[in-house]
C-alpha cells in the first residue's frame, strides 16, 4: 500500500517474456537467455511490479523477501532515525538493483523505507531464486558481490561521518558548557567593575578636598603598591582565613571604619594584615581613615575583578587551544601526535559532564615519549567515545582512571621494532556482561536505551584504531571494573 493509499500492481509473468527486460539491467547484461533460463530452471514466473510515484515498496521492519531490479523509473531508500529525522540511503535508477546486500549480510528485516519516486516498473525475484542465481551464474555473482562491496564502503563512510557528527555534538555541548561559565564570570566582573570605578571616583574626589601630609601620601602609596601587585594573597586554610577575616573586620570596626565587615574579607584576600595598615591608622584621623580604607577596598576589589576577567579570558583561550588540539590530527597527512595533549584536551572539553556527576579523574601519564609518528587521523574521536562511555557508565561521585605507558615491540606484537604507546581508560560501573562482550565492536550494537546511543561509537573506535593507526584495542570487564586498552604503534607501521 502506498502512502497515498494506492496499491502496487503485481503480476506473475512467464520468465521467458521478461528475458529481454532483464538483459537491460546491469546484473544480467552479460548473461545469455539460455544461461538465464538454465540458472532459473524450475522457475516458470517472476513478479513484475508497477508502482506509481509515492508508492511504498518496502516498509521499515518488513521482512526482506525479494531481490529487486529496476526496469524503468526510480526508487528511493530512506532510513528513519530515532530523533524523527530521515536519512537518504540511496537512489536506484533503471538497470540497477537492490536487496542483495540484505541477503548477503544476513539482515532479516528492512531498516529502510523504499518508495518509488515516480511511476516505475520493477522485477522482483524471491530469495530462493536469488541464491540459485548466485550459485549457478558466476557473472551474476561477480556483479552482485561488486554491488555489495560498493554499498558496504558507502555505508562505512556514512557511518564514520555520522559518528563524527555525534562526536562533534558531544564536543560542542561540552564547549558551550565550558565557555558559558568564564563568559558569564567576565560579564559579571565587568559590570561590578563599572560600579567600583564610580565609587572609587567619588571617594577620590572626597579625599582630595583635604590636603595630604607626606606621611599620608607615602603610606597610601605603599598600600597601593601592595594592592595592585597580585590577584591573591598567600594561600590559607579555610579556618585560618575565616579567623583572619573576623579579626580584621573587628579591628576596622574598632577604628571607626565604615563598612568594616565588608572591607575586612576583601583586604585579607589580597594579603593585608593589621600591622601593614597601622601606618594609615596613625597617619589619618578617624573620618579620613575610614575614607582611605574604603578607597583601598574599592581598589582591591577592582583589582580582583580585573583578575577575574583575565582568568576568564585565559580559560576561554585554554578551551580554544583544547579544541585546536582536539581537531589537530585531521589537518596533515603525516605528523607527530602527542597522545597526552589529546587526552587532556578531551578531558577539558568533557569537563562539564565530569562535574555534573562529580566524577574524579586519576591521570597516570607515564608514557615517555608520549608522541606517535603517524599518517592516521581522528584519534581525538577515539578518546571522546571511550571517556564519554566511561562517564556514562560511572555512578555519581565515581572515578575513572586514564593511564599511559610504553611497551617494547615484542610486548604488543609489533614486529617492526618501533614499539607501542598504550592507553587505558577504566571505569567502575556495572561492567559488560560476558555474553555482550564479544559484540561490543559490532555496528549498531548498543546496550543503551533506545534513542540514547547510535551503536556505532565502539565500532568506529575499533576501525580508527586498527585501520587508520594500525593499532589494537581490547577490553577487560567485570562488575565494578571495565578497562579499555588501546595500543598505538609509535611509528606508523605503513612507513616501516
Amino acid at each position: 500500500m502506498s502512502t497515498s493509499g494506492q496499491t502496487l500492481e503485481i503480476e506473475l509473468v512467464p520468465l521467458r517474456l521478461v528475458v529481454e527486460d532483464l538483459h537491460r539491467t546491469r546484473v544480467f547484461a552479460d548473461i545469455s537467455a539460455e544461461m538465464l533460463m538454465q540458472a532459473l530452471a524450475g522457475v516458470d514466473n517472476v513478479e513484475r511490479v508497477s508502482a506509481r510515484g509515492g508508492d511504498v515498496l518496502v516498509e521499515p521492519g518488513e521482512a526482506w523477501r525479494f531481490f529487486w531490479l529496476v526496469l524503468d523509473g526510480e526508487t528511493r531508500a530512506e532510513r528513519p532515525e530515532t530523533d524523527g529525522s530521515i536519512t537518504l540511503v540511496g537512489v536506484a535508477h533503471p538497470g540497477e538493483s537492490f536487496g542483495e546486500t540484505a541477503f548477503l549480510s544476513g539482515v532479516e528485516r528492512s531498516k529502510f523505507l523504499i518508495t518509488a519516486t515516480r511511476d516505475s516498473l520493477l522485477i522482483r525475484i524471491r530469495e530462493q531464486e536469488f541464491w540459485k542465481l548466485l550459485a549457478c551464474c558466476p557473472a551474476v555473482r561477480k556483479i552482485v558481490l561488486a554491488n555489495m562491496a560498493q554499498r558496504l564502503q558507502t555505508y562505512q563512510e556514512e557511518a564514520l561521518h555520522r559518528e563524527k557528527l555525534v562526536s562533534l555534538g558531544t564536543m560542542l555541548a561540552g564547549l558551550m558548557h565550558e565557555l558559558h561559565n568564564p563568559g558569564a564570570a567576565a560579564k559579571r566582573a565587568a559590570s561590578q567593575l563599572r560600579g567600583n570605578l564610580k565609587r572609587l571616583q567619588e571617594l577620590s574626589l572626597r579625599m582630595v578636598e583635604k590636603p595630604k601630609t607626606q606621611l599620608q601620601l607615602e603610606c597610601m602609596r605603599t598600600l597601593l603598591e601592595h594592592a595592585v601587585q597580585s590577584c591573591h594573597g598567600p594561600a590559607m586554610s579555610s579556618m585560618d582565613e575565616s579567623d583572619a577575616e573576623e579579626a580584621m573586620s573587628q579591628w576596622l570596626q574598632a577604628a571607626g571604619v565604615e563598612n568594616a565587615f565588608t572591607i575586612g574579607p576583601a583586604l585579607v584576600t589580597i594579603g593585608f594584615d593589621q600591622k601593614e595598615l597601622a601606618c594609615a591608622r596613625e597617619a589619618f584621623e578617624t573620618e579620613n581613615f575610614s575614607d582611605a580604607l574604603n578607597w583601598l577596598e574599592g581598589l582591591v576589589s577592582s583589582v580582583s575583578l580585573v583578575c577575574a576577567i583575565e582568568e576568564s579570558i585565559a580559560r576561554i583561550s585554554e578551551l580554544v587551544m583544547a579544541v585546536k588540539k582536539f581537531a589537530y590530527d585531521e589537518r596533515s597527512p603525516k605528523k607527530e601526535l602527542d597522545v597526552h595533549d589529546g587526552l587532556q584536551s578531551t578531558l577539558t572539553i568533557l569537563g562539564h559532564k565530569l562535574r555534573m556527576k562529580q566524577i574524579g579523574v586519576d591521570k597516570r601519564f607515564e608514557a615517555s615519549p608520549s608522541t606517535i609518528r603517524t599518517r592516521g587521523s581522528a584519534l581525538s574521536q577515539v578518546w571522546t567515545n571511550l571517556i564519554d562511555n566511561a562517564v556514562d557508565a560511572s555512578e555519581e561521585k565515581g572515578a575513572i582512571e586514564i593511564a599511559t605507558w610504553n611497551e617494547p615491540a615484542a610486548g604488543g606484537g609489533n614486529e617492526a621494532g618501533a614499539g607501542w604507546l598504550a592507553v587505558s581508560i577504566t571505569d567502575h560501573g556495572a561492567g559488560i556482561p560476558e555474553d555482550v562482550k564479544p559484540r561490543i565492536f559490532e555496528p549498531f550494537f548498543t546496550t543503551k536505551p533506545q534513542g540514547s546511543g547510535t551503536g556505532l561509537g565502539l565500532e568506529i573506535v575499533h576501525r580508527i584504531v586498527t585501520q587508520k593507526f594500525g593499532g589494537t584495542i581490547e577490553v577487560e570487564s567485570e562488575p565494578g571494573n571495565t578497562r579499555f586498552i588501546v595500543r598505538l604503534p609509535v611509528k606508523d607501521l605503513r612507513e616501516l
